[in-house]
This record gives C-alpha cells, sequence and structure tokens, in this order.
C-alpha cells in the first residue's frame, strides 16, 4: 500500500492511498481525521487527482459540516483525566517528530510533538486512536469469559465470538449463532454490558425482536426494555 499527501486550495490536505481493496475510487471526509482518498491498484495518483478535483466542491461542503460537528465533540487535553476501566490518559508534549501512542501498565500514553496543539486533528485522532487500543485489551481480557459464563448460566448456545471495532452496533448475532461484539462494550457500566451480552444470546434461540424473543430476554434480565431504553443513552463511538 502506497500513499501520498496532496494539498488543493480552499480544502487543504488530503491523503491518497492505494489499496487492494479499493475497486472503484472513493473519498471519506471523518472527523478528525479528514479527506481520504482509497485508489484502486492500476489507476494513477494523476488520475485519482483530477477525479477529486472534479468533487472539491461535495468535498470542501462537507468538510464544512465535519468542521461544526468536530466543535461538538469531547476535546482531550493533558487536564481531561480521562479514563477506560483500567486505563488512564496520558497526554503530554515532547520534543519529537512524530504522534507515539502506546498502552502501558494501566496507561494510555498519547506524546506528541511541541509544534502541535493538544486540539489539533492530529493529536485527536492519536487519543481516540489509544482509547481503543485499550478498549480492545480490556474486551479481551473481559468479554469472552461473561459471555461463557452468561450463556452457560442460562443453558444458551453460541458458535464463536468475534470482538471488533464497531461502530454502529453493541452487537449481533448471525444465523450460525455466531456473535459478534464491539470492544466499545467496555465502556458501558457492567449490568448493560451484560443486557448486551445477552440480548445477543437469546437471539441463538429468536434471530428476530418478535414478542417470543423480548419476553425470554425480560425474563433473563428482569426489565430487558428498561435496560433497553438506558442503553439508548449511549453513543457507540467516541466522540
Amino acid at each position: 500500500m502506497t500513499e501520498k499527501i496532496v494539498h488543493f486550495d480552499g480544502v487543504g490536505e488530503i491523503l491518497f492511498r492505494h489499496s487492494s481493496r479499493a475497486r472503484h475510487l472513493n473519498i471519506s471526509v471523518r472527523p478528525f481525521a479528514g479527506v481520504r482518498v482509497s485508489i484502486p491498484i492500476g489507476m494513477s495518483y494523476k488520475s485519482a487527482v483530477r477525479l477529486v478535483v472534479e468533487k472539491k466542491l461535495w468535498i470542501k461542503q462537507y468538510l464544512d459540516k465535519m468542521k461544526e460537528f468536530e466543535k461538538q465533540q469531547t476535546m482531550f487535553d493533558e487536564n481531561s483525566g480521562y479514563c477506560t476501566k483500567h486505563h488512564k490518559l496520558h497526554l503530554r508534549k515532547a520534543d519529537r517528530k512524530n504522534i507515539s501512542v502506546r498502552i502501558s501498565k494501566g496507561k494510555i500514553n498519547v506524546i506528541y510533538p511541541t509544534e502541535l496543539r493538544s486540539d489539533s486533528k492530529e493529536v485527536q485522532s492519536a487519543v481516540r486512536k489509544g482509547i481503543e487500543r485499550a478498549l480492545k485489551v480490556e474486551a479481551k481480557q473481559y468479554l469472552p469469559e461473561r459471555v461463557k459464563e452468561l450463556a452457560g448460566k442460562f443453558e444458551l448456545n453460541y458458535n464463536e465470538l468475534t470482538l471488533k471495532n464497531i461502530k454502529s452496533r453493541w452487537g449481533s448475532c448471525s444465523r450460525k449463532n455466531n456473535i459478534n461484539l464491539s470492544i466499545h462494550l467496555m465502556r458501558l457500566p457492567n449490568h448493560l454490558i451484560d443486557y448486551v451480552i445477552l440480548h445477543e444470546l437469546v437471539h441463538t434461540v429468536h434471530h428476530n425482536h418478535g414478542k417470543h424473543f423480548w419476553t425470554m430476554l425480560d425474563n433473563l434480565t428482569s426489565g430487558a426494555k428498561s435496560l433497553d431504553k438506558e442503553l439508548r443513552k449511549y453513543l457507540i463511538a467516541i466522540y
């Protein structure tokens, strides 16, 4: 995979990257990550840049929306004191060229160059990556055993368990009874983690959200609807 950064007047820097997964040119605009262009193998940078120029107005409009979105989001700095269940954020400046992100001994260590501000796009993106790495570590340590415990307690059988950095849903269950759980579950209180796990385990019996599904889930949780309502107050991704 090769990449190149190109500056566009009125838009700023755009990252171009060749990807073996890309079948067509793909432009993405994400909060704190900026504009990225995935180029299919065989297409030249010159051709990709020409196509992006044609989309420049759309990109600028979308970037303006993202900037408004970013203003409303959590900003991490040296004094934020952010913690996951078992890790604490340590953010500091140092005389270095690149941003370093390390997870060690209960700490999310993010060190960034002195010429950058803590509220810069690059630093905020690095902090979020660090938090997600910590959540992944915690999820691997906690979720597999907890799923096994709850499945055994209520005599429910599942096939495989996969942990992913899913930002659109807390979990899912396939027709083959394979369960996927988001590592962001680790940001929830334990009783809601259990609720999500049981929600997916009940799907191994009822593959829908019909009456029988909710009756069974309610019997296992003693208040499924109220727990579901409480869960909706939480955002899955870190914003």
